[in-house]
């Protein structure tokens, strides 16, 4: 019988478990920051060409989830604007809350948070559809002070940063000569301006900060610094070398790299971890490329000297695409905070929610056909369903529920084939 649609599983009700025999596989993560790649597989022993006992790893199946942290992050943010713009208008608002609240032992930001429940949620469901035996996760650490400086950092050297002996407008001071990094003046008060501006991610690292003075503070506003600068070259290539990449993803992967393996190792299977350089190892002698995917299936250990091999990886990849649940907004403001819409407390509407998977039988009109996809409900019960030539309108009548929304979307597409040495299934 069919247990599910998406992902597709069937259960054998001719037999039972304990009465078939049914050898473990192994379920193998690469967390990410942005995604996740999970792929099971087996491992067994066979011999070479020259008779010698080899273990050969096959990948059966490959999953790739896609993290919706960046998106719970940009929510919360601007609800934080919504509330201190009506503080700052002195309109209906909550008063601000106290900066030092406690926190549960092992708390996270809710978008990083997300990371790990998405993970685990994902790893228990394929734990319980597939015979895993046991589990085997990539725990890499990253040393941020290195990654700031752009090369490796030895001894005392990690104690030392930029701002040894100094405060940040002093050091500002003597970088750009206490001139404005935009126009050059010199001699008028100075603020301290973020490169990457704060409401477009920007961090208050000293690497994004540099002097301007106060029309120039003005002018750029929100703007990025290549398109206020776009029309003063130099300026731009003066400042462009300071501007280093963000390190939001190294920093989220430090911190959920730990709880990760507490919340894995609740699932009841033995849980093994292992360092990143053996990963990369791995991928490089069997020459594959970099993918979420094809670095789980290379997690864990390969005695390449013995002849130990990766003979088959996945030709598709089930993608999962982290949706979320819908919201608990009880409005749709508009761009300044303000109520603009009544949203209603139900949910459901004749029978669907947003996100259930349906089919769909339109026996006429322009869309008449079949059509497969994720609902959008209506309170009127004119439904928008999702299909792979776009959005049309269906009534509800015409609908029938294949599986309720779970918090995903899910879909196909095709590993990397740059990779020609190994078989693909």
């Amino acid at each position: 019988m069919v247990v599910r649609q998406a992902p597709f599983v069937i259960r054998l009700k001719d037999r039972t478990r304990a009465a078939s025999e049914v050898k473990g596989m192994q379920l193998r993560i690469d967390p990410g920051s942005k995604g996740t790649g999970l792929v099971l597989t087996d491992e067994k022993e066979e011999y070479d060409d020259h008779g010698a006992m080899v273990t050969v790893r096959r990948g059966l199946i490959s999953v790739e989830l896609q993290h919706r942290g960046d998106q719970i992050r940009a929510g919360m943010r601007q609800r934080a604007g919504y509330r201190r713009r009506r503080r700052k208008a002195n309109l209906r608002h909550r008063s601000r809350r106290s900066g030092n609240r406690a926190r549960r032992a092992g708390w996270l930001p809710p978008s990083v948070q997300h990371r790990v429940d998405t993970t685990f949620s994902l790893a228990d469901r394929l734990c319980r559809h597939a015979p895993v035996a046991e589990i085997h996760m990539e725990r890499v650490a990253f040393d941020t002070h290195s990654l700031s400086v752009g090369r490796r950092l030895k001894g005392t050297e990690h104690q030392r940063g930029p701002l040894t002996g100094t405060t940040i407008r002093g050091h500002l001071r003597v970088t750009w000569k206490g001139a404005c990094a935009y126009c050059g003046v010199t001699g008028v008060p100075l603020n301290v301006e973020h490169l990457r501006p704060r409401s477009r991610g920007g961090s208050h690292r000293v690497a994004n900060l540099v002097l301007a003075c106060v029309p120039c503070n003005r002018a750029k506003g929100s703007n990025p610094v290549r398109i206020f600068l776009a029309d003063r070259a130099e300026r731009l290539a003066a400042i462009l070398p300071q501007l280093s990449a963000p390190l939001d993803d190294a920093a989220t992967m430090n911190a959920t790299r730990r709880q990760l393996s507490d919340v894995l190792s609740t699932l009841g299977k033995p849980l093994h971890a292992w360092v990143g350089e053996l990963t990369k190892a791995n991928r490089l002698a069997t020459r594959l490329d970099k993918t979420h995917t094809l670095d789980a299936l290379c997690v864990g250990p390969l005695d390449h000297a013995a002849g130990d091999r990766i003979v088959r990886f996945p030709s598709h990849v089930l993608t999962a695409k982290a949706t979320g649940r819908g919201s608990y907004a009880r409005t749709t403001p508009d761009r300044y905070g303000f109520p603009r819409l009544l949203r209603t407390r139900a949910k459901q509407h004749f029978g669907y929610v947003t996100g259930d998977l349906v089919r769909a039988v339109v026996p006429r009109g322009k869309w008449a056909g079949t059509w497969t996809g994720r609902v959008s409900v209506r309170t009127r019960g004119q439904h928008s369903l999702a299909t792979a030539l776009g959005r049309i309108n269906v009534s509800h009548r015409t609908l029938r529920l294949l599986q309720r929304g779970d918090g995903y979307g899910w879909g196909i597409r095709q590993e990397s084939t740059a990779s020609t040495s190994r078989k693909m299934g």
